[in-house]
């Protein structure tokens, strides 16, 4: 089965965004970073989400990244799915941080149960079936609007999203061209999907750090 073992995005100062995604998250080899190879506007097409146990520690996260330079999206607040917010980091990546709990049953830690990549995708069904053939088995699926895939050992789980739902979700404006600024580092040959999404075996190091 294809896995995810780690994302690498571009950015435009590499040593600030390291010295952020440190304090932020600490994310670990989860996460590389590159130099900026191509531009890009608006929306990028896709979200980070970190997944944690209660609302304590999504405030952990969310006040720790916007300390450390983010720009709020949304501010964390409770909905029908738990707590959550949405927070822009300062190389233009969105991060959200929720859980499905809406009380918290300990101290606050920064610590994630998972990391969540949602790619923003013109036609789910589509995309679904190319990740089928590509190796990726699915777990969800909710129609044309949303999939997620297994994630088996993978640090890093997969699923796809209308992108002007994502969009919405993230507090944005869907509108948004260029480059993703993104590659998937995952247990395959490299290939791109409909929506433009290069993927890379993990082996092949991207990232500067």
């Amino acid at each position: 089965m294809t896995s995810i073992e780690n994302i690498t995005l571009d950015v435009a100062d590499v040593q600030a965004a390291a010295e952020f995604y440190d304090t932020a998250f600490g994310l670990d080899e989860r996460l590389r970073l590159r130099a900026a190879q191509e531009p890009s506007s608006g929306f990028r097409g896709f979200t980070l989400s970190l997944t944690v146990a209660q609302p304590a520690d999504v405030d952990a996260y969310l006040d720790a990244a916007v300390a450390a330079g983010a720009r709020t999206l949304k501010p964390a607040a409770k909905s029908m799915w738990g707590y959550g917010g949405v927070v822009q980091a300062p190389d233009g990546a969105i991060w959200k941080a929720a859980t499905s709990t809406k009380k918290n049953s300990g101290p606050a830690a920064k610590r994630f149960d998972s990391l969540v990549l949602l790619l923003g995708v013109a036609n789910v069904g589509a995309s679904k079936r190319f990740y089928i053939e590509h190796g990726l088995t699915v777990a969800k699926s909710f129609g044309p609007m949303y999939v997620e895939f297994e994630a088996g050992g993978s640090p890093v789980k997969l699923g796809l999203y209308k992108r002007r739902a994502l969009a919405k979700d993230a507090g944005v404006s869907s509108e948004g061209d260029g480059s993703h600024r993104l590659v998937i580092g995952g247990d395959t040959a490299g290939f791109t999907d409909p929506d433009g999404f290069a993927w890379q075996a993990a082996s092949v190091r991207s990232g500067s750090r």
